[in-house]
């Protein structure tokens, strides 16, 4: 039965994907396709794996799609993780208002530290990320400042077949002027298919100086283990 629920959900979302939208780029609401893979190798070392596929529309009109790798270490048991990755990104910004298209590309190094707290119901995540950026003819650096809450609703626990509420607040800051890059705070609603695998669908909200925009996610978590040691 588990398997036929992730099943259905992953046909579900190739559905999606395939979809051609009629909505333009003035549409104020895209929609992310999102997936994090964070895999033990062992019980100190883990391999994050991420691909972030965003629209401008809910599916078809490409924004932006984002590849993250990195390789992480658990100064404590599971926990407290240290992580040394590198991202491709790859933009699709529109010219004005007209219906052409430039292509950017980015690449990135990261270091990142994460830690998680567990009280009672209420499960917390920091993370601290710094990022260098290597643009065409630029390079930048920002920091990042993530803050998630989970909260199971109808167990007591994050288990198999529980429904949670998410939530995460996101906070960028450039290392030039202007410090605020943007803000990204978000709200959704998570099932547990089982302790490896949990799927969200919620709604964030990007603030930017001058500008802001709101997006649907679509998130499929994989946390299954290289090993049975974790």
């Amino acid at each position: 039965m588990k398997h036929l629920k992730t099943n259905y959900f992953l046909l579900v979302l190739i559905f999606l994907l395939n979809l051609n939208s009629a909505y333009s780029q003035k549409t104020d609401t895209g929609n992310w396709f999102i997936y994090f893979g964070n895999q033990a190798i062992n019980k100190k070392w883990n391999w994050h794996n991420e691909v972030q596929y965003r629209n401008y529309n809910f599916a078809g009109d490409t924004q932006q799609l984002l590849l993250r790798t990195g390789i992480g270490y658990n100064l404590t048991d599971n926990n407290n993780n240290l992580l040394l990755g590198y991202a491709y990104v790859n933009s699709q910004n529109y010219v004005g208002d007209t219906d052409d298209k430039i292509g950017n590309d980015e690449n990135r190094i990261y270091q990142q530290f994460t830690t998680r707290q567990n009280f009672g119901r209420f499960y917390v995540q920091h993370r601290y990320r710094l990022e260098e950026r290597f643009l065409k003819d630029d390079f930048q650096m920002r920091f990042r400042y993530f803050l998630a809450l989970n909260v199971p609703v109808n167990k007591p626990t994050m288990e198999d077949k529980a429904f949670y509420i998410s939530a995460y607040n996101e906070i960028f800051i450039n290392a030039e002027s202007p410090a605020f890059d943007r803000n990204r705070v978000y709200g959704a609603l998570g099932y547990v298919i089982n302790k490896n695998i949990k799927v969200e669908a919620g709604f964030m909200r990007q603030i930017q100086e001058n500008s802001g925009r709101n997006q649907f996610q679509i998130v499929i978590y994989n946390n299954i283990p290289f090993s049975s040691a974790k």
